[in-house]
Order: structure tokens, then sequence, then C-alpha cells
């Protein structure tokens, strides 16, 4: 039985969600959709609006077949580390075809794009070097370099969907994975605010749960697993980035000089940047506001926060460039096959909290803490991140 996956944060699930597993079904001809999903913090750096079990719980309900967790080291990163590790876990676990959404449909060129920004040949490289010398930022510097070499590419790199999916093709270039990429034309504005129940954003979903208006969010949530989500808000089992305001603000404050050099990509002047932040501001989004530049967008500042939070250090990362295990969230019984595949290509499969709370790994370390600091937002008990039992849909 073939498999697709699908790298998504689902934060929250819905209706736009659903269609792309069914679209990535039908393109792959695939019996089954394995997910990776991110955790508890998500790849801009903020915590997730609901825990991962709930959020698998809705993918099951709602055409997936087994949902995987992306630790933390991979989802709260730069989006080719993002999809790096993504990427790596689906053809790890044996997948025969990877889908994704874009803005643009032309996969030819978006293969191109891929290829040219992997091997970085000298025409590249020196147009590069050029857009950075006239004072360009660095992802306008690399778009506008790629206009240059690829006709057609203009606009490309301007929009996020796109952006990912170069970067899902990057990791299948570089890992030279046999993996099938399939494009799913995406027309949806992925940043809107203004809620559209049969075509909604996640972040207008998350904006109508912080405003309670909870039945406007509702609507957008596939019906298949409309009650997980209510429930989950019912319970109070939601968060915002603001809940862990003081946490950060706390930690920020309270660093050691070893504790910030070990922090990822910390370049020059930006650890004065935030400590003055945190000294003038009480809140995140003043300190995001603050902080960020031409040079320090807001996206890699709130990433470098969450690591601030989480106590991830460069270190970490390069002790770890891929995932080596991965952990199950949830299945239905349709996945079973797939699993059994998976367990004889030798992929560590973790089922339950045993089998990886003590693997000492940098990644498991911050997965647990993670748990725990959302846990805190939220006000709940500790060790959220070892609690849950795999779901069986």
């Amino acid at each position: 039985m073939k498999a697709v996956g699908v790298i998504a944060e689902f934060n929250p699930f819905h209706r736009g969600h659903a269609r792309l597993i069914q679209e990535a079904k039908k393109q792959s001809e695939a019996g089954i959709a394995v997910t990776v999903m991110s955790g508890w913090f998500t790849q801009r750096g903020e915590p997730a609006v609901m825990p991962p079990s709930d959020r698998a719980r809705m993918a099951l309900s709602a055409g997936a077949d087994c949902v995987f967790l992306l630790p933390a080291l991979w989802s709260v990163r730069d989006a080719e580390h993002f999809a790096l590790g993504g990427v790596s876990m689906l053809d790890s676990l044996g997948c025969d075809a990877i889908a994704f959404g874009a803005e643009t449909d032309d996969l030819p060129m978006m293969q191109s794009v891929a290829a040219l920004l992997e091997e970085e040949p000298a025409a590249f490289r020196e147009a590069l070097h050029g857009f950075l010398g006239k004072g360009l930022a660095h992802p306008s510097a690399v778009s506008a370099s790629v206009s240059l070499m690829i006709p057609g590419a203009d606009d490309l790199l301007r929009r996020p969907n796109n952006t990912l999916a170069v970067c899902y093709l990057r990791a299948l270039h570089r890992l030279r994975s046999g993996m099938k990429p399939i494009l799913i034309r995406r027309d949806s504005d992925y940043h809107a605010l203004s809620l559209q129940a049969d075509d909604p954003s996640a972040s207008a979903i998350r904006l109508a749960m912080r405003e309670h208006r909870t039945e406007e969010a509702a609507a957008a949530i596939p019906e298949a697993c409309r009650s997980a989500f209510l429930e989950a808000v019912r319970l109070g089992n939601t968060l915002f980035p603001e809940s862990l305001d003081s946490a950060l603000r706390y930690r920020l404050l309270s660093m050691t000089e070893e504790e910030w050099r070990s922090l990822p990509g910390l370049s020059e002047g930006l650890q004065h940047r935030l400590h003055s932040a945190a000294r003038a501001c009480t809140t995140r989004e003043a300190m995001l506001a603050k902080c960020r530049t031409k040079r320090y967008p807001e996206a890699r500042i709130a990433r470098l926060m969450a690591h601030v939070l989480l106590r991830i250090t460069q270190s970490d990362l390069d002790a770890k460039p891929l995932p080596t295990e991965a952990i199950l969230l949830g299945l239905t019984g349709n996945a079973l096959p797939f699993l059994r595949r998976t367990a004889e290509k030798g992929f560590p499969v973790c089922g339950k909290a045993s089998d990886w709370i003590h693997l000492s790994e940098p990644w498991s370390k911050a997965e647990i803490l993670a748990g725990d600091l959302w846990a805190l937002g939220c006000g709940l008990p500790s060790g959220q991140a070892v609690t849950h039992p795999v779901i069986h849909a």
C-alpha cells in the first residue's frame, strides 16, 4: 500500500488541511496519509494554540491515518531546517510520496529553484553577494538572485507557501530521497485574518479563538473533528503566546553570558537588543516590536525567543542534524501495515513515553520542557509531553 506524507502544523486543524490530505491521497494514489506535525511550539517560535494530542486527534478524524511529532529541535527552525527535519522523517518512515501546498503550481520551476539553492553555482553566489552589498536583506537578495538565474521565478520566493515548498524540494535533493513530490495549488491567503469558513487560514481561526468567537472558529473546522475542537476549547486546552510573557522575560533577564553565547544563530548586537527589550517591555509582542529591524526580522527573533525558553543551544542542533526516531501521536487501523513496514526498515518508532524519555537526547529534553512550558501557560500540571497515550482513532 502506498503512503503519502504531509508535513504540517495543524494550528489548529481546519477544512483546508482536510482538503490537502484528501488531494494528497488522490494525486499520489496512496492508501494512507502519514503526517509529521509540529508539537508544543511552532515554526514561527510561538506555542501551538492546542496541544499535539488534540491536534492529532482532529487530523485522524478527518483523513490522516497516522500522525508523528516533529520535535522542537526541527519544528522551531527556519523554513530550510523545518523542512529538512520533516522530509527526513517521512523518508525514514518509508513514505512513497510527499505532498505540499504552494501558491505557484509550476513544479519543474520550483525544482529548478531548489537545485539552484542547493548547488549554489558561482554565478548565483556572485549575484547574491552583489545584492547583499546593495543593502538588501538576505531573503530579498536570494529572491533577486534567483530571478536573475531562472526566468519567470521573479516573485516565487516572496510567497510563504512557495518558500516552504522549495525547502521541501531542497530537502529531497539534499537527502537524495526517492519520495515523489506532489504540489497542490493553494489560492488562499496564508496569513489572512478575515475568517472564511470554507477556505480558512489558521491565523484567522486563532484570532477568532482569542476573541472568544468560538462558534465562528468551529465553522471552519471539518465536521468530523469539530466536537474534538469544541471540547478542547471548553476544557481550556488552548494557549496564546502572551501566556508565557513573564516566563520569557524572566529568562531573558536572568541568562548568563555563557547561555547567551550558546544560543543558535545569535549574531553580534542581537543579545543586547533582546536584553534591553526585556528590561524596557513587559510583553513578548512589545519586545518583538522593539527588536525587529531589516537585519533582524520578527520571525527570526521569535524563534530565538523560543530557543531561550526551551534552552535549545547551537550545540544541540549540531549534535542532531536529522531525526533518528519518531514519536507516534496517533493512528487509525488503516496505518498498521505501514507501521509494520516501517519496523522492517529499522527506523525506531516510539509508541509510548517510556520509549524516549530516558534517551538523554537534546531533542527529548527540549520536548519535555516544551510540554511543561505549555502546561505552565495553560495552568495544567507538568509532564504533559509524556502523559498522553497514543491515540487510536
